[in-house]
C-alpha cells in the first residue's frame, strides 16, 4: 500500500461531471512484420497480461480516507480481472481517419470507473481507408488516469508494453499474484490523525523557501495581470468545456523543423513547435473573425527538446508562459518574438512545479487539497472572464527514441489525447517518434466544432514557415581589389555634393 501524493491527489480531487483526467495515449501499428502478418485479440491479451507485473498501476486500485482527511492510497485490487480493462473494437466502414478520431474521443472523454485500476486499454481494428497503411492495420489506445501516471511516466508505460524488435520473446507463464488485504477505516483515521499532526512541522521549510524565492516575481505577474488584463486576451478557448472531446493530428518530420528553426539564429525546435500553433491559433480565429488584438499566450509544462538534445531524450520539469505572437502577421517576426521570450524567461516561470512547490502540494492537507481543487474547477470560468492565465497549453509527451513493436507489428504513429478542463479548454500534445514530429491538439466538441479545419490550420502554418526556410538565400560575391577600389572612388564622389549642399 502507498500513499497518492499531493500534485498527483489533485487530479483525483478536480474531476467533474464533464472534465475528467484521462491521458490517452494513441499507437498505430503496421500488422505486415508480425508472425503471419496478422495480430489477433486472443494474443493481444495475452501479450498485455505477461507485462502486468511490470508496473504496480495495472493492479493497483485507489482507497479513499473517510471525510478526505488524507490523501488516498493505492491499494491492491482484490477483483481485478484484465477482461474488463482490455477490450476490442472496430471503426465501422469505410474505416478512414476522421471516424477513428472520432471513435478516440469518445473512448477518452468516457470518465474512468474509480473503484477499479485506472486504466483500460483498446484494441481498434478496422483502420482500412488509412493513408500509408496496409491492410489488417490497427491501433491501441491507451487510457490511464493521471493520477496514475505523470506525462514523462507514459513513455515508461509505452517501453514496457513493446519490445525493440519484431522478435518477440517467449511469453512466460504469468507470475503469481496474491493481493493484500485493505486497511479498515479505523487504521485510515489513525493514519491520517498522525499525518495531519506531522504535515505543518514538514510544510515550514518548503513554504519559507518558496516564499523567498517566488514572491518577487509572484507580486510581479500579479501585478501584469490587474493593471494589464488585455495582454492576457479571453477566447473561446477560456470558457467552460462540455463533456465531448475533438481529437486532431498533423505529422511533420524532424529534418523540416531544423530548417524552420534555421529562420532565427539561435532558436530551437522548441521554439518552432509554439510558432506554428500560434500561426495556426491566428488562422483560425481569423477565419471564425475572434483574432484578439494582444497576444496569446501558452503554457509549455514540459520543454520540447532542442536539436542538440533530441526531441525524446529525458528531461526535467519546468512550466513556462510564452506569448504565442498570435497578433504578429509575419512568421519570421513570430518566431524570433517567440525565441526571445523562452531564452529570457524568468526563474519563477522555470520553477514553477519544481521541488519546493512539490514539496508544498505534498504535504498539504487532503481535506484542503479537495476543496481547493473543487473551488478552482468552480470559479475558472468566473476567473477566466477578467484574467485567464493562458490562452491554451502546449506539452510535450516523451516518445521513444527507437522503432517499437507489439507483438511483432511494428508502431507506425504515436501521439496523445490530453485531458482538458474548465478555463483552459485546448490542449497541443507534441510527440515524436520515427524521425517525425507528430501536434495533437484536443479540445472539445463546443470550442472546436471543425477540427479538421483547426488541423488544415496547423498544416498551413507549418508550410508557410517550411516554404521560407526552404527558400534558397542569395549569395554574396566577394569584393575584389579592383571593384574595392572603384566602390572607393564613388563613394568619395558621392560624399562631396551631400557635404557641400548641407553647408
Amino acid at each position: 500500500m502507498r500513499q497518492l501524493r499531493g500534485e498527483d491527489a489533485r487530479f483525483v480531487y478536480a474531476e467533474t461531471g464533464h472534465a475528467n483526467s484521462n491521458i490517452t495515449l494513441v499507437y498505430i501499428y503496421d500488422p505486415s512484420t508480425a508472425p503471419g502478418g496478422r495480430v489477433r485479440f486472443k494474443g493481444f491479451l495475452k501479450h498485455i497480461e505477461s507485462r502486468l507485473h511490470l508496473s504496480p498501476i495495472f493492479r493497483q486500485k485507489l482507497l479513499r480516507v473517510p471525510l478526505e482527511l488524507d490523501y488516498p492510497y493505492w491499494i491492491e485490487d482484490e477483483r481485478f480481472d484484465i477482461e474488463y480493462h482490455v477490450r476490442h473494437v472496430a471503426l465501422p466502414k469505410p474505416g478512414d481517419w476522421r471516424q477513428f478520431c472520432i471513435q478516440a474521443s469518445r473512448i477518452h472523454a468516457r470518465p474512468l470507473d474509480l473503484s477499479r485500476p485506472l486504466w483500460e486499454i483498446y484494441l481498434v481494428e478496422g483502420l482500412d481507408s488509412f493513408l500509408d497503411l496496409p491492410a489488417d492495420s490497427f491501433a491501441i489506445l491507451t487510457k490511464i488516469h493521471h493520477a496514475a501516471i505523470d506525462v514523462k511516466a507514459g513513455a515508461e508505460i509505452t517501453m514496457l508494453l513493446h519490445d525493440t524488435t519484431a522478435v518477440t520473446p517467449h511469453p512466460e507463464p504469468p507470475e503469481p499474484w496474491f493481493p493484500e488485504s485493505p486497511p479498515g477505516s479505523l487504521s485510515l483515521l489513525a493514519r491520517a490523525a498522525l499525518h495531519n499532526v506531522v504535515q505543518p512541522l514538514m510544510l515550514a521549510a518548503p513554504l519559507t523557501r518558496a516564499v523567498r524565492q517566488f514572491t518577487p516575481a509572484l507580486v510581479g505577474s500579479l501585478r501584469e495581470l490587474w493593471l494589464h488584463p488585455e495582454r492576457l486576451p479571453i477566447t473561446r478557448f477560456n470558457a467552460e468545456v462540455s463533456p465531448h472531446r475533438v481529437f486532431e493530428t498533423r505529422r511533420f518530420t524532424i529534418d523540416e523543423f531544423k530548417k524552420v528553426r534555421s529562420l532565427v539564429p539561435g532558436a530551437t525546435i522548441n521554439d518552432a513547435v509554439l510558432a506554428v500553433c500560434g500561426g495556426a491559433l491566428r488562422r483560425y480565429l481569423m477565419t471564425h473573425d475572434e483574432l484578439p488584438g494582444p497576444s496569446m499566450v501558452s503554457i509549455a509544462p514540459l520543454s520540447i527538446r532542442n536539436a542538440d538534445q533530441g526531441v525524446g531524450s529525458a528531461a526535467g520539469f519546468s512550466m513556462m508562459r510564452v506569448p504565442l505572437g498570435t497578433e504578429i502577421e509575419d512568421p519570421v517576426r513570430r518566431l524570433r518574438s517567440i525565441h526571445q521570450h523562452t531564452s529570457n524567461a524568468d526563474d519563477i516561470e522555470q520553477a514553477v512545479g519544481a521541488k519546493e512547490l512539490t514539496d508544498i502540494t505534498k504535504h498539504a492537507p487532503a481535506a484542503t487539497l479537495a476543496l481547493s481543487a473543487r473551488l478552482l474547477a468552480d470559479t475558472a470560468i468566473g476567473i477566466g472572464q477578467h484574467a485567464p492565465v493562458a490562452s491554451c497549453t502546449i506539452t510535450n509527451v516523451p516518445g521513444p527514441a527507437v522503432p517499437l513493436y507489439f507483438n511483432g507489428a511494428r508502431m507506425t504513429y504515436f501521439s496523445a489525447i490530453m485531458p482538458i478542463s474548465d478555463g483552459m479548454g485546448l490542449v497541443f500534445a507534441v510527440t515524436s517518434y520515427d524521425g517525425k514530429i507528430i501536434i495533437s491538439p484536443t479540445s472539445c466538441r463546443e470550442q472546436i466544432p471543425d477540427p479538421e479545419f483547426f488541423a488544415l490550420c496547423i498544416r498551413e502554418s507549418f508550410q508557410e514557415y517550411l516554404e521560407l526556410a526552404s527558400k534558397p538565400k542569395p549569395r554574396r560575391k566577394p569584393a575584389g581589389k579592383k571593384k574595392g577600389k572603384a566602390v572607393g572612388k564613388k563613394a568619395k564622389t558621392r560624399v562631396g555634393p551631400r557635404r557641400r549642399a548641407a553647408a
